[in-house]
């Protein structure tokens, strides 16, 4: 175990050498482009921003778990995938880095690059502002739950990369689970389990779920237990993550 100093700094340098090698391939801008297109689309025309004559991003945030439910899994199936295709994993780990700090430093690098796109999308804000007066206490702390949604969804690709050399196994194995989360949660789903199953078991179906914990954040509730939530899930992932790739290691 590193002392603390050295914890931070190693943990800081992997995450700019992350950090730059996004930036340092097409594949970064092409993401950031496609989410904002598709974000603007959404909220735009599928949400008919202007037809609903109120200066909100509801429309905008509400697409956000089935927008990230694609796109994270698509940043986070290269993190260990790659490292194992071109067999450089087992060289990672004969530096003097610990496996938790390349997990960490790997997904806090991934979690920033996706925190500099919901960055980007601050033009709507801007819009909300100059077409009325939104509360934007509300409006951060839709940024918060959605920031939070997709940390809980880059751990599950995280982890279902260190799984396979695969990228595209571990994007379709990411979006299988992350689709899971979404419904557990899906008021169709919901009202399924509540016809015949008791309402212990309703509600720990509905606890599960992203979608659950986001609808209240997005509201502009910042509840401890929902952040609890996003944090545990982003913990238990990343765990096993690191139990992938120990045992990978040793094999």
């Amino acid at each position: 175990m590193h002392p603390k100093g050295n914890f931070v700094r190693i943990l800081w340098a992997i995450m700019k050498r992350e950090l730059a090698g996004y930036f340092g391939s097409p594949v970064a801008y092409v993401f950031l482009v496609i989410f904002l297109l598709l974000s603007g689309f959404f909220t735009f025309y599928l949400s008919r921003f202007f037809e609903a004559g109120q200066a909100d991003l509801q429309g905008f945030f509400q697409w956000h778990p089935w927008l990230f439910m694609f796109l994270v899994p698509a940043v986070a199936m290269r993190l260990w995938a790659e490292e194992r295709r071109l067999g450089t994993l087992e060289l990672l780990f004969t530096f003097p880095v610990t496996p938790t700090e390349a997990i960490l430093g790997k997904f806090l690098a991934a979690w920033c690059f996706i925190g500099i796109a919901l960055f980007l999308t601050f033009p709507l804000v801007l819009t909300t502002l100059y077409l009325g007066s939104p509360d934007l206490g509300v409006t951060f702390c839709a940024y918060v739950g959605s920031f939070l949604m997709a940390g809980v969804f880059l751990s599950v690709g995280s982890m279902t990369s260190a799984l396979t050399r695969s990228q595209v196994v571990s994007f379709i194995l990411a979006v299988v689970i992350c689709l899971f989360l979404i419904l557990a949660g899906f008021p169709p789903i919901i009202q399924m389990f509540s016809g015949w199953a008791p309402l212990w078991l309703v509600d720990g179906v509905a606890s599960i779920s992203v979608i659950t914990h986001f609808a209240a954040i997005s509201r502009g509730v910042l509840d401890l237990r929902d952040i609890l939530y996003y944090l545990s899930v982003m913990g238990f992932m990343i765990v096993v993550n690191g139990v992938i790739l120990q045992n990978r290691e040793s094999a």
